[in-house]
This record gives C-alpha cells, structure tokens and sequence, in this order.
C-alpha cells in the first residue's frame, strides 16, 4: 500500500473489481495510433506502453535494468485483486505476464532483491487466501485498508515463494531495498502505529525509524543508500488525531493529506519537503539524490487529477513533469539514470484501466 491512491481515479487504481477494457487494441495497432506524450512533458522521450488493460502500477526496476516487478489487478490473467508480476522493459509476450506471486490472497509492493533472481513482496495469503474486503469509504470519507495479515515474502524469478522476512502481529508492507543491497525500509503497525523500519537484507537487525503520530510509508532510499524518502500523514488537531486513531484502530487509513519527508537512513535530520496541501505521495530521488519526483493532486481543484511533480530536497523549485488529465503516479528511474517507469490513466479509451508506461528522462 505504497500504492494507488485517492479519490475517484485512484479508487478505480486499487479496486478489485475494476472493469477491464474489453475492447482493448493490439500492442502495436495502439502504439502506431497513439501519442503518449504531452507536447508539455518535455523531459520524458521515446514513451512506450508495456501492460494494455486493467490494473496495474508500481512497476519498479531490477538492479540491472532489464526486467520490471509490477502489481497487477485483471481478471484475464487470474488475478481478480493484486498480484505480483514481472516483465522486460520491453514488455511481456503471450497473452500475459508471468505471475511471480502465489495468486492468492492480496499482494502489493514488490521489488527486486539484490542480483536481480528474487523479489520481495507483501501479501495477506497466510491469512485467507481469498481477496480480502476492500473499503474504499465510511461515512462519505474516502479510506484505504491497512490488512494486519500482511507479510513480507521472498519469490524468486520463478515464482517459488523462497522466505517471509516479516512474523509479526499487525501490517507490514511497502518494502524496498536499497540501492546498495544492504537493506530493507518498510511500514510497519508494531508500534501501534505506521511507521517506518529498516532490516538487513534478510530480515534480521530491525530498526524503527519514524516515530511521528500518522501514516508513514512508500519508503525509497536515495541513490547512495543513506536517506529515504517518504510520504506521510501527520494529524495534529484534536479532532484529526482522534479521526486518524479511530479508523487506524479499524484498520483504516485517510490518505487525502500527505507530504513528502526525507531523513538520513536512521530517522536523523527529518525534514519535511513539500507543503503544498492535499495528497503528496509516490515519492523517489532523482539519480542527483538532490531532488525528487511525485505525485500530488494539490494543483487540482477537484483533487481528481494526479500528475508527477519534481523537487528540489530543499522544497524549492517546483516542477511539473507530467500532465495527463486523470492519473498519472508511481516514478521510478532505471538505476543508471536513463529511463523512468510509471504508471497512467492515459490512452485508456475512456476505461478505468490504469497501465505501465516507460520512457527515456531528459535533463
């Protein structure tokens, strides 16, 4: 739950039910017939679209750059909520990716381990192995689930599920590894709230990191290995830490106020960078480590429309870099600097699906 968010195209994002497009061109009949890129996205190049139908985003790279990790919702490929799969970043061939998860329960947030022959991942198959209930509102307030039977697992490229990094009580997500191999950042209830922790690469040495009341998560860290950055929540009225405490204790979070932070790897020196209202979220650092990329609604009036920002980690210098009228989210660059991977609501055909894009990053 690093993942999809708010309001109605995020709702349509993480649905278990959302519609696939049935009337979906071929791969190459819709790139010859559509043009990704808006004339005002001037540092992306050379867009491809790699996934053509239903639900799918946080497409992260492995270290070497050939092969992407991605969660996928689509009932065509068995997956009627999220499960893990992988493709090149050419995209996958056949009728669908291959399946990296069990196929059971809910997945999400998956990365690659170091040596690129393995992902970790979140999943609540212990638990149920069917999809669990998905509340979306209560009482006119739009919420994301927080499943306490989430755990964090290790598959290798196969899809054999090979270790489960996480056992304790309560959710435990959003995992990501540094760059360097060493180790793992993911959000974590075992504090009673959602917090951010780090563990060596095999899940030993857990350390807590944030301690601030609200949801930390969607952890990355920068390109050498000694910061994150993150989005969060921080409640600081009576009335938003009662709400917060309430529907944390159902299992419940609002994720419609969130800024980006960054700190040291050890929660030293936090700082928050962004102040700019609304849902700031879907953070990673540029290959500078001097600024980041994410996503926010906060220039939106409707709060509908999410489209990829830069940063500088000062907060200065606010850039737009993407500008697609409904969704746009989840940034990653390719670990050499060269490409950047997210996902879309554009060139859907008026559908609900979100898919994963890829292009070339321009300076």
């Amino acid at each position: 739950m690093r993942y999809i968010l708010f309001l109605l195209p995020i709702i349509f994002l993480i649905s278990c039910k959302s519609e696939v497009n049935k009337d979906t061109n071929q791969k190459e009949n819709t790139q010859k017939e559509v043009k990704h890129i808006y004339p005002q996205e001037k540092n992306l190049a050379n867009m491809k679209q790699l996934t053509f139908g239903g639900d799918n985003a946080e497409a992260y790279f492995s270290f070497d750059n050939k092969n992407l990790v991605f969660q996928a919702a689509n009932e065509k490929w068995d997956a009627p909520c999220d499960q893990i799969f992988m493709m090149s970043t050419d995209g996958y061939e056949g009728e669908k990716a291959p399946m990296l998860s069990t196929g059971k329960g809910r997945t999400t947030c998956s990365y690659f381990m170091p040596g690129n022959l393995g992902i970790l991942y979140a999943s609540t198959h212990l638990r149920d192995e069917e999809c669990p209930e998905s509340v979306r509102s209560v009482d006119g307030k739009y919420v994301w689930p927080i499943y306490d039977s989430y755990d964090i697992f290790i598959a290798d490229i196969e899809g054999n599920t090979r270790g489960q990094l996480t056992h304790a009580p309560g959710y435990d997500a959003e995992a990501t590894v540094s760059p360097d191999g060493k180790k793992i950042v993911f959000t974590s209830t075992r504090s009673g709230d959602l917090e951010l922790y780090t563990m060596d690469i095999d899940g030993s040495n857990v350390q807590q990191v944030t301690d601030g009341l609200g949801y930390d998560g969607g952890a990355f860290f920068s390109p050498d290995s000694k910061k994150l950055v993150f989005r969060a929540s921080r409640p600081t009225s009576d009335e938003e830490v009662k709400t917060y405490k309430d529907f944390l204790a159902k299992g419940l979070v609002q994720p419609t106020n969130m800024e980006i932070y960054v700190c040291n790897a050890d929660g030293t020196e936090m700082q928050q960078v962004t102040k700019l209202g609304k849902a700031n979220w879907a953070p990673y650092f540029h290959p500078s480590g001097e600024k980041i990329l994410f996503s926010s609604n906060h220039h939106s009036k409707s709060g509908r429309q999410f489209n990829i920002f830069m940063i500088n980690v000062d907060g200065t210098d606010l850039k737009q870099i993407t500008f697609d009228e409904a969704f746009d989210a989840f940034p990653m660059f390719s670990f050499d600097g060269k490409k950047l991977v997210f996902s879309s609501n554009r060139n859907n055909g008026g559908t609900r699906d979100t898919n994963v894009f890829i292009a070339d990053w321009v300076e």
